[in-house]
């Protein structure tokens, strides 16, 4: 059995009397893209944080690739990229002449110009990097974290401040990154994002993993889909919902929009379309709604990922 990337066991980390990090545990396994997601103070930077070595933990264990990422940390930085939120170069250093000394460092570098291209930092190469827009400087950020081809790579927040483009070209890269065998661990506060690029997501609240899977898992974990109709208004609603599967709720709100929830299946579809003919029902629109990833986040989490 192939041993995880990132393997966190029982972590605890503290501020003062404030515990950011309590008890969590989490596995990434090689050759995957791993979405860690969770709402401001839930605990996941500083999870990142630790797996990136910048930080020992308190109590519990971290291995990164086999090591003790703290501990270890001469040894794991050529195998490891790490693209921070923020910062990384030094504010005079052009972003060309930044990734080339980066890639230097490295036995087997991306080529550079192709990077540059790629990325869109072409006309940005002789701009010190203080002068960068945002945008370029996440680009750059980005670059410098794969340019020397690593086994693992942490992506905090890869795409914020890009434009659809250049988000875009982002995606495709950290897609490719990862059929080469790379492993990715990603941090977002877009659930698109995490829905179009991961292989499994660790939703985490209060310092804990509360849910792992697929993103087509979590959305489906729990669910209670709905079909919304509008009709005539004052159907008997205890009629309808007497004809319905146990467990299913039937609904008029506003006068004249009907919500039915529940485990919504071809059914349930059936048998309410079969229980409008008896009624004499003629629906002016019908529209089956499935619960997303999104959903899902909210339901556990009871927060938006912001």
């Amino acid at each position: 059995m192939t041993s995880p990337a990132v393997e966190v066991r029982d972590l605890v980390m503290r501020y003062g009397a404030t515990t950011a990090v309590d008890c969590l545990s989490l596995d990434v396994q090689p050759g995957t893209i791993t979405a860690i997601l969770g709402p401001n103070g839930a605990g996941k930077t500083t999870t990142i944080e630790t797996c990136e070595g910048f930080r020992a933990p308190q109590s519990g264990t971290v291995r990164v690739l086999g090591l003790d990422p703290f501990v270890d940390a001469t040894a794991l930085r050529p195998r490891v990229g790490v693209m921070l939120q923020s910062g990384g170069a030094w504010s005079g250093s052009r972003a060309e002449e930044m990734l080339r000394h980066i890639a230097s460092l490295h036995a087997h570098p991306l080529d550079v110009p192709s990077l540059v291209e790629r990325l869109g930092l072409g006309s940005s190469g002789r701009t010190p990097y203080r002068r960068m827009s945002g945008g370029q400087q996440q680009r750059l950020s980005l670059a410098m974290a794969v340019v020397g081809r690593p086994e693992l790579l942490f992506l905090d927040e890869p795409t914020a401040g890009l434009d659809p483009q250049a988000r875009r070209a982002t995606w495709d890269l950290v897609s490719e990154l990862r059929d080469v065998g790379a492993t990715v661990v990603l941090t977002t506060h877009f659930m698109d994002e995490a829905e179009a690029l991961s292989d499994v997501v660790h939703i985490v609240d209060a310092g804990q993993v509360i849910s792992s899977g697929t993103p087509a898992e979590l959305a489906t974990s729990g669910a209670r889909n709905t079909i919304r109709f509008t009709a005539r208004p004052g159907l008997d609603m205890p009629a309808l919902m007497a004809a319905l599967p146990h467990g299913t709720k039937a609904e008029e709100s506003p006068t004249g929009r009907y919500v039915v929830s529940g485990d919504v299946d071809p059914t349930l579809l059936s048998t309410l379309t079969a229980w409008f003919a008896t009624q004499d029902v003629l629906v002016d629109s019908l529209l089956v709604e499935r619960q997303t990833l999104e959903d899902r986040f909210l339901d556990l989490t009871g927060r938006a990922l912001r």
